[in-house]
């Protein structure tokens, strides 16, 4: 398993933006998505389109979604 720094796209509420948020750790297993921990929020898994291992250079730029992906929410 592979343990790395990441950072996290959260979507916000439905009047504001979302953003993203650094300070997490992700690991990679056999199941689908990843892993995410902080000290700042429960562990859980999300899709591999939520993270980026890189900081974003606009933090407020939301990820690409694949299509048909099985995590989107509509």
């Amino acid at each position: 398993m592979e343990r790395e720094n990441c950072w996290v796209w959260f979507k916000g509420s439905l009047k504001g933006g979302g953003s993203w948020k650094g300070g997490f750790t992700y690991t990679k297993d056999e199941n689908p998505g990843v892993l995410i921990q902080s000290p700042s929020y429960v562990t859980c898994r999300i899709p591999d389109w939520r993270i980026c291992t890189t900081e974003p250079l606009d933090k407020y730029k939301e990820p690409e979604i694949p299509k048909n992906s099985v995590w989107k929410i509509l």
